[in-house]
């Protein structure tokens, strides 16, 4: 079958499509016949094996699974051992081992059944950034009906996710994003938005029950000063810049620092 490989860390220059072994389905998991597979930021850790502690886990020298690529939609082509919620034909999504290929292996409890309203495109952009969001909003956040919540990143794959999910929670929604995204922002349902190039959210006077940062650029500090008495503070990721080392010892998208 064909496939994105690659044999060392760098640019997308390391990525090259070759010819590999077709993979089989082990004790549970489902063989899928890919039909849409997206990237995201972790796919660029992976092929570029920054920051280096990334290589610890992943290969010192090379990454140790060649075929990249995680988010996935396809049609289960076979089932392992094992496996009796999914049968050869059904329509899927989630996350599996090497998705930009033909074919990929996933374990049985990392796909789920594909929502019939979407396509195999929408699904695939939907796994690692889609729970992501969910856990940060619901999970970590425990958002509630008429919170004023903050998403700083409103524009990108978590942070649109993390929009529309606050909304549905019942929250007042405000996404702080830059000029050329605050259309977007407002279209996917946040009540108000901020512009980050021309207003400081800190300096405008709002407080917020929730900040949900997914930049993790900012000084812990600077947030503070927008959040509310009894609010929670939620990061997710953190790529640097100013007080990204802050940030990701507070939390790397999986725990909260609440404000007493």
């Amino acid at each position: 079958m064909k496939a994105i490989v690659q044999d060392s860390y760098g640019s997308a220059d390391v990525l090259e499509l070759e010819d590999v072994d077709k993979p089989v389905a082990g004790s549970g998991d489902v063989l899928l016949r890919v039909q849409a597979a997206s990237a995201f930021i972790g796919d660029w850790h992976v092929m570029t094996g920054l920051p280096y502690v990334f290589r610890l886990v992943n290969g010192l020298r090379g990454p140790k699974a060649r075929v990249r690529g995680q988010d996935v939609a396809g049609r289960v082509e076979a089932v392992g051992e094992g496996v009796t919620r999914f049968r050869p034909g059904d329509e899927v999504f989630g996350t599996c081992n090497g998705s930009f290929a033909e074919y990929a292996t996933a374990r049985a409890d990392k796909v789920a059944p594909k929502p019939a309203n979407l396509t195999f495109e929408q699904s695939a952009a939907v796994p690692t950034t889609g729970s992501t969001a969910l856990q940060a909003v619901r999970d970590k956040g425990k958002v509630k009906p008429g919170q004023k919540v903050l998403i700083i990143g409103a524009a990108g794959g978590v942070g649109t996710f993390a929009v529309q999910i606050a909304k549905a929670f019942g929250a007042h929604v405000t996404g702080l994003c830059s000029t050329t995204k605050v259309d977007l922002v407002r279209s996917i349902g946040a009540d108000e938005v901020i512009d980050y190039t021309r207003d400081d959210f800190a300096e405008m006077g709002q407080r917020y029950d929730l900040i949900l940062d997914i930049a993790g650029r900012r000084s812990v500090s600077h947030l503070r000063r927008a959040l509310a008495p009894r609010g929670t503070l939620v990061f997710v990721g953190g790529e640097g810049g100013a007080g990204g080392s802050e940030a990701s010892t507070a939390s790397s998208g999986r725990r909260c620092c609440r404000r007493s």
